[in-house]
């Protein structure tokens, strides 16, 4: 059964989450989890988004947009630095829009307060990664004119092997 469908009129607007969403963050990275086939990844908890976006000190940092006035899609993002251009900037970790919601203008009302806040911190980028397989939101970011860093590849180092490096 298909969820129902919300009205194509529906406003949609963004707020900077509060500690009584990380619930809700949680649901939201569960469902993206599902989406891009990590499910089985997810370790996350709600005492982790708790403490890492509303403890004392703050590693990353969340909006969510609502569709008249109910939840439909979060941002999740941190500051990052540019040697480069000797600037900060936002590195967006997570974009999300509830599947019955897209088409609503969410994913870009959220890219948009990004970019605002980039814009009023004289911040140097706004940059994110995306699944080379999930062309509806390459196509999406494409309408934005964003740029594919096609000359950088993403590397990463976690659980043993980045145990390994730090016991070198």
């Amino acid at each position: 059964m298909n969820a129902p469908q919300p009205p194509i009129s529906a406003k949609v607007s963004v707020r900077v989450a509060s500690s009584g969403d990380a619930p809700l963050i949680l649901e939201f990275i569960k469902a993206l989890a599902e989406y891009e086939r990590l499910a089985h990844a997810v370790e996350a908890t709600e005492a982790d988004i708790r403490r890492d976006l509303f403890g004392e000190n703050p590693r990353c940092f969340c909006d969510i947009a609502e569709a008249d006035g109910k939840p439909v899609g979060f941002a999740l993002w941190f500051y990052n630095y540019s040697t480069f251009r000797g600037r900060a900037g936002i590195y967006l970790e997570d974009l999300f829009v509830k599947p019955e919601a897209r088409g609503l203008g969410a994913g870009k009302a959220l890219l948009r307060r990004l970019a605002q806040r980039c814009m009023d911190a004289d911040l140097g980028r706004l940059e994110w990664s995306v699944l080379n397989w999930n062309t509806p939101a390459i196509e999406f970011y494409d309408s934005l004119d964003a740029a594919a860093m096609e000359e950088w590849t993403v590397r990463r180092l976690y659980g043993e092997a980045l145990q390994n490096l730090a016991e070198s």
